[in-house]
C-alpha cells in the first residue's frame, strides 16, 4: 500500500492509535454512531413535549451527557486505560520510536477510513526529520523561535523548565492525585511539547494572519507576508472526505485541524460559523486551541483596511486529565465575536 503525508496528517493512514485490537476499535465506533443516531430523535421528542406545555420547562439532558457532566474528569475516558500512554522508556530519536508500531498490521486500507492516530504523527515527524536533514526536535524548536514562542519546549523530564505545572488525575477512588510518571519521547509530534497560553495565542495569530494576508490588497505593500502561504492554510483548513471529529459533530477533520464550515440552512435558523480547532489530551493534562476568523467584508477592506489577524483566538490549558474544553472555547469565542460586532 501507499501512505502519503496527506493521509497521515488527516488520520486516514490506517495506522493504529493506542488500542491494538481492531475489534475493540470497531466496537467503540459503533457505540459512538448509535449514540449519535439516538440523540436526534431524543431532541425532537423533547421539543414536542415543550410545545405541549403552557409554561417552559428546562429540557432534560441526554442520559450520557448528564452522566458525563456529573462525573469527575478522568473517570470516563477509556483511552487512558491503554498501557502505551504510560511508557517510561526514553527514545533518542523519532526514528527509534517507530519500533513501537512499525510491525503492526494496518487497521484498514489507507484512505478508506478515519482513525485518529498519534502514531501516524510519529511517522510524520520521521518524514520531517528525513526531509529537513535535521532532528525533528531541533526543527521544531527553530520554528517556535521564529514564531517568538519562547516558552514552548520539549516535555523533557530531566530538564529544569521554568514554571512547569504539575499534572493531576482522579484515581479509581475518585480522589485527585498527581499524574503518574511518563516519558513522552516516543511521541514528540503527537503530544510531547509544553507550552503556555501566551505562546499558543501567538501560534494561532500567526496562522490567522497567514490565512487572511492575501485578502488585504489595498495595504500599499506595507503588509508583511505570513509565516505560511495563504493557500497553504486554506488547504489545511479544508475538510477532508471520510473524516470525523469526536469533539464537534458539526466538524470534519482537515490537515491536523478540525474544521467547521460556515452553514445556515434557512433564515432565522441555527448558524454555523467557520472555525478551526484542536483539542489535546495527555496524562494529567487537557488543552484546546480554537481560531474563529472574522467574516471579512470586501467593501470594508477596500475602504479602510485594518491589518490582520482579524478574528478571535481562544486557548485553554488545564493540568487535569480528560477535561472537555472545545465547547467552552467556542462559547468564549462567540461571546467575544458578538461583543466586537456590537461595538
Amino acid at each position: 500500500v501507499t501512505i502519503t503525508t496527506r493521509l497521515l496528517v488527516s488520520h486516514l493512514s490506517g495506522i493504529r492509535h493506542y488500542e491494538r485490537d481492531i475489534a475493540k476499535v470497531k466496537e467503540e465506533k459503533e457505540k459512538a454512531n448509535r449514540a449519535l443516531r439516538l440523540t436526534k430523535p431524543h431532541q425532537e421528542k423533547e421539543q414536542k413535549e415543550i410545545e405541549k406545555t403552557d409554561s417552559f420547562k428546562p429540557k432534560k439532558e441526554h442520559d450520557s451527557e448528564a452522566k458525563s457532566r456529573n462525573s469527575k474528569p478522568g473517570r470516563r475516558d477509556k483511552e487512558f486505560e491503554q498501557e502505551e500512554y504510560y511508557l517510561k522508556e526514553k527514545f533518542e530519536s523519532v526514528i527509534e520510536s517507530l519500533k513501537i508500531f512499525k510491525n503492526d498490521p494496518l487497521f484498514f486500507k489507507p484512505g478508506s477510513q478515519f482513525l485518529y492516530s498519534t502514531y501516524g504523527f510519529t511517522l510524520l515527524s520521521a518524514v520531517v526529520e528525513r526531509a529537513s536533514g535535521q532532528k525533528f526536535t531541533d526543527y521544531m524548536m527553530k520554528m517556535f523561535h521564529d514564531l517568538d514562542m519562547l516558552s514552548t519546549v520539549l516535555d523533557d523530564n530531566e530538564a529544569m523548565i521554568y514554571n512547569r505545572a504539575r499534572c493531576y488525575v482522579y484515581n479509581k477512588k475518585g480522589r485527585l492525585v498527581n499524574a503518574p510518571y511518563v516519558d513522552n519521547s516516543y511521541k514528540w509530534a503527537g503530544g510531547g511539547f509544553l507550552s503556555s497560553v501566551g505562546d499558543l495565542l501567538k501560534f494561532g495569530n500567526a496562522l490567522l494572519y497567514s490565512y487572511q494576508a492575501s485578502q488585504f490588497k489595498n495595504s500599499r505593500g506595507k503588509l508583511l507576508p505570513g509565516y505560511l502561504k495563504p493557500d497553504t492554510v486554506a488547504v489545511m483548513w479544508t475538510p477532508v472526505p471520510k473524516t470525523e471529529v469526536s469533539w464537534d459533530r458539526d466538524g470534519k477533520y482537515a490537515m491536523a485541524w478540525a474544521v467547521v464550515e460556515k452553514n445556515q440552512q434557512c433564515g432565522c435558523c441555527r448558524q454555523q460559523r467557520h472555525y478551526a480547532s484542536h483539542t489535546g489530551g495527555a496524562v494529567g493534562a487537557s488543552s484546546v486551541l480554537l481560531i474563529l476568523p472574522e467574516e471579512l467584508d470586501s467593501a470594508a477592506l477596500g475602504a479602510q483596511p485594518v491589518a490582520p489577524p482579524r478574528g478571535v483566538i481562544v486557548t485553554i490549558l488545564c493540568n487535569m486529565q480528560s477535561v472537555s474544553l472545545n465547547s467552552t472555547a467556542l462559547k468564549i469565542a462567540r461571546e467575544f465575536d458578538k461583543e466586537k460586532w456590537a461595538q
